[in-house]
C-alpha cells in the first residue's frame, strides 16, 4: 500500500536575500536501519525545492527546515515586503502606505509540460481535469488558474526524472515558459517514489521555477489514493510560499500561519480526531492541502494560509 508524504522546503532561495543555508544538490541516503520504502525522500542541501513523496512511513522528513532556516526565511520575507513598500494590516495582509490594498484577485497562467518516453506518460487528456481541481481547491483564495498551453515531449531521460538532477535542469531550461508569475507544471515518472516537488518564491527569475508532479497523480491517473489531482494543489501551495502544516512540529515557529493548529508530524490516510500536539489548541489540520493525507481527505486552505500566499505573491511574483 502506498502512503503519501511530502518533503518540506529544501530551498528558499530568495534572490537578493542571501541565506546561508548551504549549497549544492547532493542527495542524502536513508540513515542506518531505515527502509528505503519507509523513507520520506532524498534530501537536498540546496534549499530550492519542496518535494512530496509517495512512500510515506515514520521517518522524519529529511527536507524539513531547521528553526534557524525558518527564521532566516521569515526575516528575508519581511525585508523583501518592506523593500517594496508593503506593511501589514491587522489581519496580516499586505498593504501599501495610505491604506491601499496590495493584492487583488489574480489569474495565474499555467503551462503544462507533459514528458513521455514514447510509450508511457501522455497524460495530456487529463489536463483539463487537473485545471478544474486547481481552480476548485484555490476557490476563495483570490487565485484562479488559466490553461496557457500544453506541450508534449518524448524524452526518456527526462521522463524518468530525479529531483535536482541535470536532466531536470535541462528539461526546464528547454521547456519553461513565461515569467515568475506564470506557473509551469511538468509531469513525468518521478524517481524515489516521489509524487512531486516545487520551487518557492524568490526575488529574481529562475529557470528552475515551477512544479513537478508524478504523471499518474493527475485526476484519473493510476496513483491511487493520490490520483485526484491534489499533488498539484499541494505543490502549487509551496510555489505560493506555504510551508507544510507540520513544519516545526509542536514547538517553534511552525508554518508561520496562526490559524493552522500545531502538528507534530505528517498525517497519512484520513485519521479522525488526530491530536499530535496535545498542549496546543486544536486538532491536527488533517484536511489541509499542506498536510500529507490522501487526496480525498484534503479540502482546505486556512484564511491565514491565503493571506500568506497573497503576501508572497505581491512580494515575489506579481508583475514578474
Amino acid at each position: 500500500m502506498k502512503l503519501r508524504s511530502r518533503l518540506a522546503l529544501s530551498s528558499l532561495v530568495l534572490g537578493a536575500a542571501a541565506l546561508a543555508l548551504g549549497q549544492g544538490s547532493a542527495v542524502a541516503q536513508p540513515m542506518a536501519g531505515e527502509s528505503t520504502v519507509a523513507a520520506e525522500c532524498a534530501t537536498h542541501s540546496d534549499p530550492v525545492n519542496a518535494a512530496r513523496s509517495a512512500q510515506g512511513g515514520n521517518r522524519k522528513d529529511g527536507n524539513e527546515l531547521s528553526a534557524a532556516q525558518v527564521r532566516a526565511y521569515e526575516d528575508a520575507f519581511a525585508k523583501a515586503m518592506a523593500a517594496k513598500g508593503y506593511t501589514k494590516n491587522a489581519n496580516g495582509s499586505a498593504r501599501k502606505p495610505g491604506g491601499g490594498g496590495a493584492f487583488s484577485p489574480t489569474t495565474v497562467n499555467v503551462y503544462f509540460h507533459i514528458i513521455t518516453d514514447g510509450s508511457s506518460g501522455d497524460v495530456s487528456g487529463l489536463v483539463s481535469k487537473q485545471m478544474s481541481v486547481l481552480n476548485g481547491a484555490y476557490s476563495g483564495t483570490g487565485f484562479s488558474f488559466a490553461n496557457a498551453g500544453v506541450d508534449i515531449t518524448n524524452n526518456a531521460s527526462w521522463y524518468n526524472l530525479s529531483q535536482g538532477s541535470s536532466a531536470e535542469r535541462s528539461m526546464k531550461t528547454a521547456l519553461r515558459k513565461g515569467t515568475m508569475d506564470d506557473l509551469n507544471i511538468y509531469t513525468a515518472n518521478l524517481s524515489g517514489g516521489l509524487l512531486g516537488w516545487a520551487t518557492f518564491p524568490k526575488s529574481s527569475y529562475d529557470v528552475m521555477d515551477g512544479v513537478v508532479v508524478l504523471d499518474q497523480s493527475l485526476p484519473g491517473g493510476t496513483a491511487s489514493p493520490y490520483n485526484l489531482g491534489d499533488t498539484a494543489t499541494h505543490e502549487a501551495g509551496h510555489w505560493f510560499g506555504l510551508y507544510h502544516t507540520f513544519q516545526g512540529g509542536c514547538t517553534g515557529q511552525g508554518d508561520s500561519v496562526d490559524d493552522t493548529p500545531a502538528e507534530a508530524s505528517p498525517a497519512f490516510g484520513c485519521p479522525t480526531g488526530r491530536d499530535s500536539c496535545t498542549r496546543s489548541p486544536g486538532l491536527d489540520p488533517i484536511k489541509n492541502f499542506m498536510d500529507y493525507t490522501d487526496d480525498a481527505c484534503m479540502d482546505t486552505f486556512s484564511p491565514g494560509q491565503t493571506t500568506r500566499a497573497q503576501n508572497a505573491w505581491v512580494t515575489y511574483r506579481q508583475g514578474k
